[in-house]
């Protein structure tokens, strides 16, 4: 079920721009509490509490009133203590009774009770006249003593007037009359469509003498908005304005520079890195992916450079040996016959010599791809002294030597292979050029720092810089590829490590930089 609804959802989901999105969850935020309260009857539930407390406070004067002119004005020498009275009703979850019938003739109603509704008769006629509050006074068994027409009509089956004759006020929810039931207004306010009757018990001297029975429409809900609709229209006015300033805003901090990014990731598609400046209203995370963006577009540029660079360098390097190969086989197809078997001898070897060269090249043109595609594990650590000291073994013998000066340092991240190959490079460039002694220092500084120097005759100033690059060697006629220093760079740069060659009055000086293992 939900998959199908999954699928359904994918297939029909509108393309919508991001400001649209935005100012639709806006309007639908800003809309939700009323909709809730329209929905949850929040408002009409207050509008017919608001109408019970009106019908409660009536009835207590009325009475009270009651009360005093049975009496004859005597106060009570007991009276019931009183205590406030909050509406009980909710229309959420009260049911509503059927409209209220007719009441039932019962006889002449009690004589006292008459003559105390005679007496009533002006208050009951003014409060109605102003309140538009249908009033009853009952005597004690229920039989209206002053009323609109039903004078002497008895109404002690109701439910309100059964629960006041028993000395409890009580209000319930009746239906209107059919005809107004049919109004429109009916079918968009379930206020609009019932009544309000409260019964109040009149006590004197500890036993019930009459009720006090009124009833009342609430206001409907949406006589109340239009009632209030200038204000109601003013304060969605407002909102909506404000609605459409949020929106803006938004897209100004977020859905415009968005456009304007994928605009410039299609023009970095296109070969051309130009990124936009970042927007002064740009969101922080907006303006971080901007800074995020700019980086990745600059590397993929370096990296685009780099390659278009590479291929130029590796097109000549194969250029040189691939045309005194081929040079070699069109003169021995040519004029072989011709040659004597030391010159046949002579440009074969030319050939096996470039060949060689070729696979060479070739070779570290793998290990400089493995070392660019190299990842070092976070949990990566190595004895760097003893790595070191490993790679002057290796180097013992002759005229040439290795010396390792090392304190305590921590280890650091990175493997034993690459530390031991980054360094193997560095010393085996030293022996080539000449040197007789090799120092390689290693101490605790900024995590693992090495220091590589040679008595060698140096690297010159001009070509300081240029060294790491892949083909860059001085030592073509003897073979060298220029590949070594970058390689071992690239093996560097895999576990947060650096590597720079440092100008010194006498021989290489080469400083290696490594993350200490945590």
């Amino acid at each position: 079920m939900i998959a199908a609804l999954k699928s359904f959802a994918k297939a029909h989901w509108p393309k919508l721009h991001l400001r649209v999105i935005l100012f639709g969850t806006l309007l639908f935020v800003a809309a939700l509490p009323g909709v809730a309260a329209l929905s949850l009857r929040v408002y009409e539930n207050t509008i017919v509490q608001q109408t019970e407390s009106e019908l409660i406070a009536q009835s207590v004067v009325l009475a009270a009133a009651y009360k005093s002119a049975w009496r004859g004005g005597v106060p009570d020498p007991s009276p019931r203590p009183l205590a406030p009275e909050v509406p009980g009703i909710d229309l959420r979850t009260d049911a509503v009774l059927p409209r209220a019938p007719r009441g039932v003739s019962a006889g002449a109603p009690d004589r006292h009770a008459a003559q105390v509704a005679q007496a009533l008769r002006p208050i009951v006629s003014d409060a109605v006249a102003v309140t538009l509050t249908a009033t009853r006074l009952l005597d004690a068994r229920g039989t209206v003593v002053l009323g609109r027409d039903d004078a002497g009509l008895n109404f002690g089956k109701l439910a309100e007037v059964r629960a006041a004759l028993r000395g409890h006020p009580a209000t319930v929810l009746r239906e209107r009359s059919a005809k107004e039931m049919a109004d429109w207004r009916a079918m968009l306010s379930r206020a609009y469509a019932i009544r309000v009757h409260h019964a109040r018990p009149v006590i004197a001297d500890g036993k019930v003498i009459g009720v006090v029975m009124v009833t009342r429409s609430p206001r409907g809900l949406f006589i109340g908005i239009w009632q209030d609709r200038v204000a109601i229209l003013l304060g969605s006015g407002v909102i909506f304005l404000t609605l459409l300033v949020l929106a803006g805003l938004l897209s100004r901090g977020i859905a415009r520079p968005i456009s304007a990014l994928a605009r410039a990731s299609d023009d970095v598609a296109r070969g051309v890195p130009v990124v936009p400046e970042t927007p002064v209203t740009a969101a922080i995370e907006i303006a971080q992916l901007y800074d995020n963006f700019r980086s990745m577009a600059a590397r993929i540029e370096r990296r685009s450079r780099y390659l278009r660079d590479f291929a130029a360098a590796v097109s000549h390097e194969f250029k040189t040996p691939i045309a005194g190969i081929r040079g070699a086989l069109e003169l021995l197809g040519d004029h072989g016959a011709e040659m004597s078997a030391e010159e046949r001898a002579r440009f074969l070897g030319n050939a096996t010599a470039d060949a060689d060269r070729l696979a060479r090249l070739v070779q570290r043109l793998l290990d400089l791809a493995r070392a660019d595609m190299a990842t070092i594990d976070a949990d990566a650590r190595a004895d760097v002294v003893a790595a070191a000291r490993r790679v002057a073994d290796s180097f013992r013998g002759g005229a040439f030597a290795v010396e390792v000066i090392a304190g305590t340092v921590p280890d650091a991240r990175v493997t034993s292979a690459a530390i031991e190959t980054i360094l193997e490079t560095v010393v085996e460039n030293a022996r080539q050029a000449g040197a007789s002694l090799v120092t390689i220092r290693i101490e605790a500084m900024d995590g693992v720092r090495l220091s590589v120097a040679d008595d060698g005759p140096g690297v010159a100033a001009a070509d300081i810089e240029r060294i790491f690059e892949p083909f860059f060697t001085g030592r073509r006629e003897e073979g060298g590829a220029g590949l070594g220093l970058a390689i071992a760079r690239s093996l560097l740069a895999a576990s947060g490590g650096t590597i720079v060659a440092e100008r010194v009055k006498r021989g290489a000086c080469f400083r290696i930089g490594l993350v200490a293992a945590t």
